[in-house]
């Protein structure tokens, strides 16, 4: 349990002042550079903060202006945020892999009059849209690499206005001036401003106090038992939500130790090397380390095949049951133990999640058999709900209570209703006060009585679980009155490791089609071992013997789909494989990776046309962006292929196919 609460210091600084006082020596945060992992306790960040914030007041700062803070996870990107509430000054992270138009939008809409940033990359990226960012005054870089012969007029390393800022604070009175401006502070305060994903549109920002945050944070330490103990790697976003919380909010509330990985590359290294005990990660990500899993085994020997399999098969009849405590026959017990030592023990090491005590997935529905495979060999992982208007927690799944198919019960101190449509909302002391600067999409967001709609549709199951369905607005029928709900197509499909994207069309339409992406990992590990050339990943995915691979999947899908009485109309009947990965540069996808079904549509209006027309291919071309801002095309022949379908039956998978 946290000590120490949001009524005792209601705003990040005094708890970050409250840390170094009664955890000084404590270490708070880590950074992995050039190998060698550094450390600071926490009255060592509590003095950096101090200093970095009269570093910036000395530069102009003033109460209520906004701070871009743009990069990967760096233990300064987190200082700056604190230094910069010590002032009043609200923090604003951006995704480091936006592109500058996305940049330039967030930049200009929060006003930003400062942009903390890692490198010479996000430098770059700033300088190249100036002219479109009239509030910017100045810009703060952490790594000096590549930026010596820079204009430095208006561009300042964090470490010379930390010394700068130091060096000030030994006059007694400038020092005590700068405690009663953070003195200053209420938990009511704007305490910061997080951009959604823009899944539907131009991102919105929503508006934070001390307070939500807080708030939210006291729910996940208290729910889970944090401590200061604890330790989590930092490497999702710094602007989602859930990093926010969870690296930021839950470490200055409950003390526990913050890593930062030395790249994206080395997090699972890194996390294996610091023993962390709190984790969250989306279902992309656990896929990906299980996909990777499966695909070195195929390469094993087979003696060491025959046995991950077994053991594999002994854990998921065992594996749940001892994990929540069920009684096990012994002889099951023994197995198990005996697969802990020789299988499980080595793959939580492999993954870095040896000591997790809990850890969350959250943001996209995690395929039943993927989740119950982490818990089977004991990772003690649940679900989550959650949105960036709730300060992350909506719902969680309590010890005893974990069911792969649901988000869990209503978090602490949160209320939910379905409304009349199907939509859930919800409301708790942690909800967002609006969006900046736009009221007209906050009155719609909110209800008069205080509630939030989550724009997702859902219902509770009789044990009080949640289940969510698919965006509301999304849940749409065929032209024969048939359900069309295209997130629990897609779900059903991105389950196989093979493959990585979906998009699914049907509504107001005949039947359901969708366009994939296949997992170029996964996929180019089984054209190797079956002999199949390929230069590119447009080459592999337009290979007749990957379409064959891909439409057993479907039919699996449609005979899975048959079995759901509810479902069943929305079996898919024809299918393609897309010739490009679907990116966020390119707008596909949102900065989450979440996809953005009708510009997609719009995108791939000829292919989705094939896919009604009766077309076997389709011709395309389609721009695309390269990493380095430059354009480009690629243009391909796309096939269509057809999929059986299959009568409707609540009694299991059928046995007959009918004709697409």
């Amino acid at each position: 349990m946290a000590s120490g609460t949001a009524v005792e210091a209601d705003t990040f600084p005094k708890l970050l002042l409250r840390n170094a006082r009664e955890r000084a020596a404590r270490v708070a945060f880590r950074h992995k550079d050039l190998g060698i992992w550094q450390s600071w306790n926490w009255a060592e960040v509590a003095e950096h903060v101090r200093s970095f914030a009269k570093g910036l007041q000395d530069l102009g700062l003033k109460r209520g202006e906004k701070v871009a803070i743009i990069g990967y996870n760096r233990p300064r990107l987190y200082w700056s945020m604190c230094a910069a509430q010590w002032l009043g000054a609200v923090p604003v992270p951006v995704y480091a892999d936006s592109v500058a138009e996305e940049m330039a939008y967030v930049l200009d809409h929060a006003e930003a009059v400062f942009a903390v940033v890692q490198d010479q990359e996000q430098v770059d990226k700033i300088l190249s849209i100036a002219e479109r960012l009239p509030h910017l005054r100045h810009m703060l870089y952490d790594e000096p690499r590549g930026l010596r012969d820079y204009d430095h007029s208006k561009l300042h390393a964090i470490e010379a206005v930390m010394q700068a800022g130091a060096k000030a604070l030994k006059d007694p009175q400038q020092a005590a001036a700068l405690q009663s401006e953070m003195e200053a502070g209420k938990g009511s305060d704007l305490g910061i401003i997080l951009y959604t994903s823009g899944t539907t549109g131009r991102p919105k920002g929503v508006m934070l106090s001390h307070y939500n945050i807080l708030i939210a944070a006291e729910i996940g330490c208290s729910f889970d038992g944090l401590n200061e103990s604890d330790e989590v790697i930092a490497y999702l976003p710094i602007a989602w939500v859930g990093d926010h919380v969870f690296s930021y909010a839950q470490a200055m509330l409950a003390g526990f130790c913050v890593n930062c990985p030395e790249s994206p590359e080395t997090v699972i290294d890194d996390r294996r090397e610091v023993g962390t005990t709190y984790a969250f990660a989306p279902p992309r990500v656990f896929e990906t380390m299980l996909t990777i899993t499966m695909v070195r085994m195929e390469d094993a020997g087979a003696l060491k095949r025959r046995m991950f399999h077994y053991f594999l098969g002994v854990a998921k009849r065992y594996g749940e049951q001892i994990l929540n405590g069920e009684s096990v026959p012994l002889k099951g017990r023994l197995l198990y133990r005996l697969g802990d030592i020789l299988v499980y023990g080595p793959l939580r090491n492999r993954f870095g999640l040896t000591n997790i005590k809990v850890g969350y997935t959250a943001g996209e529905a995690i395929g039943p058999e993927l989740f119950r495979f982490y818990r089977s060999i004991g990772v003690n992982l649940k679900q989550l709900y959650g949105q960036t208007e709730a300060g992350v927690y909506i719902t969680m799944q309590p010890n005893g209570e974990i069911k792969a198919d649901t988000v869990g019960k209503p978090a602490p101190m949160v209320e939910i209703r379905i409304d009349d449509n199907g939509e859930v909302l919800y409301r708790s002391p942690s909800i967002f006060g609006g969006y900046y600067k736009d009221p007209d999409k906050t009155a719609e967001t909110m209800t008069a009585d205080g509630y939030v709609r989550s724009g997702d549709a859902g219902f509770f199951d009789e044990g009080g679980h949640l289940k969510i369905i698919d965006r509301a607005k999304d849940v749409g029928k065929l032209n024969n009155g048939d359900l069309f709900p295209p997130k629990y197509i897609e779900n059903k499909l991105k389950f196989y490791p093979n493959i990585k994207e979906v998009v699914a069309f049907g509504q107001g339409r005949d039947y359901a089609t969708v366009a994939l992406n296949i997992d170029l990992t996964a996929v180019g590990n089984w054209a190797e071992r079956h002999n199949v050339v390929y230069a590119s990943y447009q080459e592999l995915a337009g290979h007749d013997l990957v379409y064959d691979m891909i439409a057993k999947h479907v039919d699996e899908v449609n005979r899975s789909l048959a079995s759901e009485p509810m479902m069943g109309g929305a079996q898919i009947k024809r299918f393609l494989i897309l010739h490009k990965e679907l990116d966020a540069d390119d707008g596909e996808l949102t900065r989450t990776q979440k996809v953005r079904r009708g510009f997609i549509a719009e995108r791939y209006a000829p292919l989705v046309t094939a896919l009604y027309d009766g077309s076997e291919a389709a011709d395309i071309s389609t721009e695309v962006t390269f990493e380095d801002g430059r354009k480009g095309v690629i243009s391909a022949r796309v096939k269509v292929r057809d999929a059986k379908t299959y009568p409707v039956t609540a009694e299991g998978a059928p046995a007959t196919a009918k004709a697409a």
